[in-house]
C-alpha cells in the first residue's frame, strides 16, 4: 500500500507506523504464486492440499499469518468453492496453532477483497491476525445503527444479485 492510503489505514487501525509497500509482483509475477510454488522466500507455517499458509513480512502482531489459495484468484469472488473452503479450513488449522504456542488469546481473520478494501497483492489471501489484551490494534469505524426497513430494503438488493 503506497502513500496516501497506508497512512489513513494506519490512522483507521489506530497504529503509529505506516506499511511498507512492498512488490506485489517480482518480474511480472505474482509473489504469492512464487511462494506456493516454492521459489519465492517464506516463513511456511502450514500446507495443505489448497492453500499454504506464511508468516506476514510486516505483521500487525507477532504471528501474523497470511493463508492464500495454491491456485492463483485476484478475487474472493474468482476462487473456487473448493479453494475457498481450504483457505477457510487453513486459517481455522493456524488459528488454533496460534492460541496453542501462546501467541494468541483471540484471532482476527481480515480479507481484503479490492483495492478500496486495502488489497494490495492481487492473489486473494486471508489474513490471520493474533491477538492479546492491549496489543494496541484498532478498527475505528463509524458504527450506524439503520432501522429494520434500511436493513430489509438492502437485503433485498444483495439477495436480488444472487440471483
Amino acid at each position: 500500500m503506497g502513500g496516501r492510503l497506508t497512512r489513513a489505514l494506519a490512522r483507521r487501525l489506530g497504529r503509529g507506523r505506516v506499511r511498507e509497500r512492498l512488490p506485489a509482483e517480482v518480474d511480472g509475477e505474482c509473489v504469492f504464486c512464487r511462494i506456493v510454488d516454492g521459489r519465492g522466500e517464506a516463513s511456511v507455517v502450514a500446507e495443505s492440499e489448497g492453500a499454504v499458509a506464511f508468516l506476514d513480512l510486516q505483521p500487525v502482531t507477532p504471528g501474523h499469518v497470511l493463508v492464500v489459495p495454491r491456485a492463483h484468484a485476484a478475487h474472493l469472488a474468482d476462487t473456487t468453492d473448493a479453494d475457498g473452503a481450504a483457505m477457510w479450513a487453513l486459517a481455522r488449522r493456524v488459528a488454533a496453532g496460534l492460541r496453542a504456542a501462546g501467541l494468541a488469546d483471540g484471532v482476527n481473520l481480515l480479507l481484503a477483497d479490492g483495492a478500496v478494501a486495502w488489497q494490495t497483492v492481487w492473489h486473494v489471501h486471508l489474513h490471520v491476525i493474533p491477538r492479546r489484551r492491549g496489543d494496541g490494534l484498532r478498527l475505528l469505524a463509524d458504527w450506524t445503527r439503520p432501522d429494520r426497513a434500511s436493513l430489509d430494503a438492502t437485503a433485498d438488493r444483495i439477495r436480488a444479485a444472487l440471483s
